[in-house]
């Protein structure tokens, strides 16, 4: 039985046992500053029209709900609806959070930006910002990811970003991480440390919710004027969990609205070689927040694997985990050859490249939708584009372009 989950977090930033604040003393005064700062703009109507005006005029919002006829006919009925964040700017709904705290750190005279980046989006959309707003701003890359990313680290010099590699742990995004709290700490007096995702410390996980609840609720308005009622099913890739909480969180107390995290089972859970932190993790502690994670027996945060850079990530949004605890969400896992057939599929079916994160949401939703009656309404939240992941498809299939 799902249990209707409460309005969490409490004012220590815990949702019941998860999240909370594990971080260095010379952080705290940041961090309560951070919380006092975004508790005045919450509560400050000029905040929000400004975050709205830009949302719509700037980030090209609402996004549309589509309805996919050719991939519903494929699954044999099913209405499927795709919540197309990747037609925000930038291509993908980064651009919600970024924004929001790009106003936020300008708000508290804050000049100098530093974010972190695994798949290059958040990069990307906090360049984008940055620039906007005439702000500085430094991304930490993990080299792994610089690799497997080069336009978007391209797209971010562009924009006037500074990139720096990071060469440390699996040079992916819990290392990028890493680096960004190291600069942070040493930098706390000028820098903002634009978070990408409802990971570390509280405030951020409240923080980036409410900027990517934006999502949820255009997509609320929407199916009610499409279809006269809420749907059966909201499905959306986990990784940090930012893109699946902000089409979740104004729905979490309809309960007949159930939720599907999808997260990367890579090379398969029994290999050890996935992010799956919570279909195969263990609660630990992991930046800043007691979450999910992937860790060994000595309580070492284990490396990860994922085709989707933005997937391979060992931890998981602190709500994430509350919600599987209550059962309000159900978390599954698709791999990376099931991934890269949805991503095929949707490409053939609707015309529509997706990024590999919502591909996995896809796949997961071509698989169960199969078994589902007809009347059945399945909403997809396709996060981001695919244009940034055309080589590694390219390479995975063999294809030298």
């Amino acid at each position: 039985m799902r249990i209707e989950a409460k309005q969490l977090p409490d004012s220590s930033g815990y949702f019941e046992q998860f999240g909370g604040r594990f971080a260095p003393e010379t952080l705290i005064p940041a961090l309560d500053a951070l919380n006092a700062a975004y508790e005045g703009a919450k509560h400050d109507p000029s905040f929000w029209a400004e975050f709205d005006s830009l949302s719509r005029d700037y980030s090209g919002r609402p996004t549309p709900l589509y309805f996919a006829e050719r991939l519903t006919k494929h699954c044999g009925g099913t209405q499927i609806f795709l919540k197309r964040e990747d037609l925000a700017h930038t291509g993908a709904h980064k651009i919600n959070n970024a924004l929001g705290q790009g106003l936020l750190a300008k708000r508290m005279g804050k000049r100098r930006i530093i974010a972190e980046t695994g798949a290059g989006q958040h990069g990307v959309a906090a360049a984008t910002v940055c620039a906007k707003l005439g702000l500085d701003c430094i991304v930490y890359m993990g080299e792994e990811d610089i690799s497997r990313q080069p336009l978007n680290v391209f797209r971010m010099k562009l924009l006037g970003a500074e990139v720096r590699p990071v060469s440390s742990g699996s040079k992916t995004l819990k290392d990028a991480i890493n680096e960004a709290i190291r600069d942070w700490v040493t930098n706390v007096r000028d820098t903002y440390y634009l978070l990408g995702s409802v990971v570390g410390p509280h405030p951020y996980p409240t923080m980036v919710r409410d900027f990517q609840s934006i999502i949820g609720k255009e997509t609320k308005q929407q199916i009610l004027e499409k279809c006269g009622r809420l749907p059966d099913y909201i499905i959306a890739c986990v990784g940090g969990g930012s893109n699946a909480i902000g089409i979740f969180h104004p729905f979490v107390n309809d309960r007949d609205v159930k939720f599907i995290g999808v997260e990367a089972a890579g090379k398969g859970i029994k290999t050890l070689q996935h992010a799956a932190s919570l279909v195969a993790g263990r609660v630990g502690v992991l930046h800043g927040a007691k979450s999910y994670v992937l860790q060994d027996d000595a309580g070492q945060i284990r490396e990860t694997h994922s085709i989707a850079p933005g997937l391979d990530y060992p931890g998981v949004g602190p709500e994430h985990s509350y919600y599987k605890a209550v059962g309000r969400a159900t978390y599954v896992a698709v791999d990376d050859n099931a991934a890269l057939e949805a991503f095929h599929l949707l490409s053939q079916t609707e015309g529509i490249i997706p990024a590999l994160e919502p591909a996995h949401a896809i796949s997961y939703t071509v698989k169960m939708a199969s078994s589902l009656p007809k009347k059945q309404i399945i909403v997809v939240n396709l996060s981001g584009r695919g244009d940034k992941d055309v080589d590694i498809v390219a390479r995975a299939l063999g294809v030298k372009l």
